[in-house]
């Protein structure tokens, strides 16, 4: 009887783990930017990860003011894709983009996972900036 409930608990256990394991490697999920002032879902879409933004600080009226296209001045930043189009290569998603919206530009992009916490990496040519993200 003993015997059997030790198997039992080892078993749950090692479920446990498998779960938080799969979980710790998933980026999908609300992320805080560095700066706090922003949270970020990713979510995948054919085949692709892509990040909106879901909260922020200054509230759900802020409108994209710096954007380069006049046209999209006005709307609100709201559920705006910051993140498109990365793909998963070894232990980073790669191949997309990354819109900034304090100054209004695109970027190359690249993420991946350090520990709990998700880096976030802009490039132009050769140069670039990385964020760390806090998980929500």
């Amino acid at each position: 009887m003993k015997q059997n409930m030790m198997k039992r608990m080892i078993l749950s256990f090692a479920l446990a783990m498998i779960a938080w394991v799969g979980y710790a490697q998933d980026i999908k999920g609300k992320w805080l930017t560095e700066a706090g002032d922003a949270q970020v879902e990713i979510y995948e879409s054919n085949g692709k990860m892509n990040g909106k933004i879901v909260w922020l600080e200054k509230g759900p009226d802020t409108k994209d003011i710096h954007n380069k296209d006049e046209k999209l001045r006005s709307r609100k930043l709201m559920g705006v894709n910051i993140l498109s189009g990365l793909t998963k290569k070894e232990d980073k998603w790669e191949g997309g983009r990354i819109y900034n919206p304090k100054n209004g530009k695109n970027y190359k992009c690249a993420i991946w996972l350090d520990g709990d916490k998700l880096k976030v990496r802009g490039y132009i040519g050769f140069l670039y900036e990385t964020q760390t993200w806090k998980r929500k």
